[in-house]
Order: C-alpha cells, then structure tokens, then sequence
C-alpha cells in the first residue's frame, strides 16, 4: 500500500473499532502528516465500506464483522464523507446533492431511530450522530467555514484549523468552534437546545441576537424559557449514547419513558393515572430494545404495559 508509518491491519481495525487509544493518535498524526497520507486513508475507507456493503469481509485475520443477514442491518457503520452512495436499506439514508448557486457536493445523513453512525468528515474531523439525527454537511470542506446543519443529537471531535472555523447550524442556534470536544442535542420537533462542552472553547449564536455565549470546558447551554442558562456537566455518563448506551442520573420514571420514544421512534401512552413516578438511575444498551429496559424499569415502578405494534405505540397501565 505505501503507507510509511501505519500498517493497513492497523488502519482496518480502526475503521471496524477495535483499535487501541494509541493507536488512534498515531493514525491521526499520520493524516496530518500530508495530503497524500489523507488521501491515502479515505481511499482505504472507501474500499474497507465498498466491501461492507457488498457483503465481503476485507481480507483481514484480526477483523470481525457481525450482519443481520436476513436485514442487511449493521448496528453501527462507520463510513468516510468522501463515499458518495444512496443506501436506503432500513439502517440510515444517505444521499448526494448539489447547491444551486456552488458547485459543492452535499451530503446528508439520516439516522434511523434506535440506531448510531460515526462517520469522518473529509477535515478528519470525527462526528457521532444519534438516534433520529439528520446532518448535511459537504463533500469537502474548500474555503471558508467549515458549515454543517444539524436536527438531532451529535457528538464531535473536530479537527483544529483556525483558519477555518467549524460551524454547528440548529434550528435555533449555532455552535462554532475551531478545535474542540463538545455535544449538541437539537431536535427541532422537540424545540429543544443543549450544547455541551468536553475540551476547548466554543461560541453559541442565534441568528437575528445580538448576544454571544463563549462555553468554557465541563459546562453545557440550556435553552429554558426561550434563553440560554450555563449549567455544570453533572453527568458525563450521558455522552455515551455513542456507545450504544442509554444513562440517565436521578431522572423520573416519566422522563426516562420520554427518552424511549426518541431512541426508538414509538409512542408511549400513559393509561394509569395513579402510576408513580420515582427518580431512577441506571443505564440500558440501545442494542437490548425497548421491552427489555421496561422490563428492568418494573423492579422499580409498579407497572403493566401492552405493546400494539401495528401503531408502533405502547400503553403503560
């Protein structure tokens, strides 16, 4: 392959996850090495999905890829923004498109809901999108800001160029930022807004405010009342839906409950007008389905629910 530095078994274990923290690092120092080298490493992306998608499994002793053949169905793919493809195959959508007035490819991705993709954008610039997320963003970044639209949950690690700002747009507010560790959740049919800082700086906007918000690290932006409220991260255990994991801190049972109809895309009645409604704390796999969290929940509410599939709706009683 030519790669100085990185051997391909290496680069495959990591576009399947299963690379090491150190690993990692050395194959982001060796993209920042040169343009060849990045060029080098979305070709052997490029292939590595190209293979996925066709069914193979790369020619890799250590590399294990589990399918739902039946489904066609990956729990989490990562892809590089460079694969220009339409794959409308129950997992997510992922689609192609020009502007008007720029000759730019745009992209856009739509997760389904009770599913998670990572994907690497063509700046090397990481992004986990949640359940029900929906970004476009272009196919290269060539002047100017570095823009992304965003409805729904996503977590970035964006690669730092202060030449170029990386621009987070939601429905109500923008994030940018120049190299940073943060989380945003705006779901538009929600109406809601959070932006949460890890690592860096960033600056929250709103289109037709005068006012700037400049997030420093540990700290997230609330959106209560229409305004903006600083608060201290608590909890970091949030973060790691990109793990495939639901956590949730001293949350009510009826928030927790709200929290299943955005991760599995149903709707949950409430029946019982006496039903309790304690804090809980715990935590449940995305992967393990809704049943099974309720389930776990009924060693702590006294409750009987029915599912009607039909509708996609579950009663609590």
């Amino acid at each position: 392959m030519g790669m100085i530095g990185i051997d391909k078994e290496v680069l495959y274990r990591f576009f399947n996850g299963q690379t090491m923290p150190e690993e990692e690092v050395k194959i982001r120092e060796w993209m920042d090495e040169s343009d060849e080298n990045r060029r080098e490493f979305f070709h052997e992306r490029k292939l590595f999905d190209l293979m996925i998608l066709n069914g193979q499994t790369p020619d890799r002793p250590t590399l294990k890829i589990s399918f739902f053949k039946k489904r066609f169905f990956i729990e989490t793919l990562k892809m590089a923004s460079v694969i220009t493809i339409a794959f409308v195959l129950g997992f997510f959508y992922f689609k192609s498109t020009h502007t008007a007035n720029e000759k730019v490819a745009m992209q856009t991705v739509q997760v389904p809901y009770g599913q998670r993709v990572n994907l690497i954008l063509s700046d090397g610039t990481v992004v986990w999108l949640n359940s029900g997320s929906r970004m476009t963003y272009p196919e290269s970044f060539s002047t100017g800001k570095r823009e992304i639209n965003l409805d729904g949950e996503a977590y970035f690690e964006v690669a730092h160029n202060k030449e170029k700002p990386f621009v987070v747009k939601t429905h109500l507010y923008d994030i940018e930022v120049l190299g940073t560790k943060f989380n945003v959740d705006a779901y538009s049919k929600e109406g809601s807004f959070e932006g949460a800082l890890l690592e860096g700086k960033i600056k929250i906007t709103r289109e037709g405010e005068n006012r700037t918000l400049i997030l420093n690290p540990s700290y997230k932006a609330v959106m209560e009342n229409n305004h903006l409220i600083v608060k201290e991260i608590e909890d970091y255990d949030v973060f790691r839906w990109k793990e495939g994991l639901i956590c949730f801190k001293q949350e009510t049972f009826i928030d927790i409950l709200k929290s299943f109809q955005k991760y599995y895309d149903l709707k949950i009645v409430i029946e019982n007008s006496k039903l309790s409604n304690p804090v809980i704390t715990g935590k449940f796999r995305l992967s393990d389905g809704v049943e099974y969290a309720l389930r776990v929940l009924q060693k702590d509410v006294k409750f009987k629910y029915k599912r009607d599939v039909d509708n996609n709706i579950i009663y609590i009683q």
